[in-house]
This record gives structure tokens, sequence and C-alpha cells, in this order.
């Protein structure tokens, strides 16, 4: 999939951000999503980096996020992705309904290199661990960011923003299909 720029939520505008531009490539069933962040840095709150592990309230701080359902579900998976390396995921039966995870998720590989006014963060997450049927079928994704300011203020990032307040969520967010195979 060709890089795409998310767009700022209108209500969290920032000028400490100059652009946020994503991609997601399905390969078998691992996906690669690309998360480039450029802006003023001396502005922006970067986790530091520390061991990968799973964290919780990611999405609080500076953060990359995706939302992968199978075409036609309400069923989906929120996950979160650290410049520090942390991560978590979230598993979901219909809009916000929590569900448990399976008990043997793979973590996903995540490298971040940050330059003076750029940061890339990479991933790679085994979706077969998450839903067996996301191996063959047609996938809807939503890809986005939370941008933290040095002041503590936020930025909602996404390819396509629901109506309302900031939700990734919401299932006018799922905007980027990838066909089955």
């Amino acid at each position: 999939m060709l890089p795409i720029e998310l767009s700022c939520h209108p209500s969290t505008p920032t000028r400490i951000v100059r652009s946020v531009v994503a991609s997601a490539q399905l390969v078998a069933h691992d996906l690669t999503l690309s998360f480039r962040l450029a802006g003023d840095f001396e502005r922006i709150r970067i986790p530091r980096p520390t061991e990968s592990r799973v964290k919780v309230g990611l999405w609080e701080h500076t953060c990359f996020e995706a939302f992968v359902r199978r075409d036609g579900s309400t069923a989906y998976h929120e996950i979160n992705l650290s410049p520090s390396g942390e991560w978590a995921v979230f598993s979901f039966l219909r809009y916000r309904e929590i569900v448990a995870l399976p008990e043997d998720l793979a973590p996903p590989i995540i490298s971040t290199t940050q330059q003076e006014k750029r940061l890339q963060l990479e991933a790679r997450i085994d979706l077969s661990r998450l839903a067996e049927e996301y191996r063959t079928a047609g996938l809807r994704l939503a890809l986005a960011a939370v941008i933290e300011d040095v002041d503590g203020s936020l930025s909602y990032w996404a390819v396509q923003h629901a109506p309302g307040k900031p939700d990734f969520h919401h299932a006018d967010a799922f905007a980027l299909q990838i066909p089955g195979s």
C-alpha cells in the first residue's frame, strides 16, 4: 500500500507536527506497518526507548495505532505501538466491546529511528495469532497516531476521521482496504 498522509482532527490542531505518513502491507499473515512523523522535536514528547513489553495506556502519549477487522465483520483488533518499543493489542467483539485475547500472542517486532526532524517507526505483526480468518479474508484498516506536545496536549491523526470527537474505533475510520487472497 502506498504511503498515505494522515490528517489532524480539526478539534486538536497543532503547529508542532508537519506531517504524519503511514503505510501498511500484508504479506501472508504478517502485517507490516510504517509511520513517519515530521515536526518540531523540541516540542514533541517522544517516549524514551525501553524493552519491548506490553503497556496499557500508550494512547495517552505519542504512539501509532492500527485497527484491523475482517471485511464485513464488527469484530476488530487495536494495535498500539510506541516509539519506546512498548506495545499493546486489544480485541473487540464490536464497537468498543472488549474481549480476551489469545494467550499465545506474539509480540510485534518494532524498530524506531529518529533524526533531527523525523521519526520513523516500523512494525511487523503476525495477524494469524490474532484471528485465523485474517490469513485469507479481505481486511479493513484504520491507521492513526496520537502526538503529544511537551505541554501535555494531544493531537489525533488518522487516514479518515469519524464525525464528532476523535474516535479511531468508529466504523468510518476503517478507510483502508486490503483484498483477501
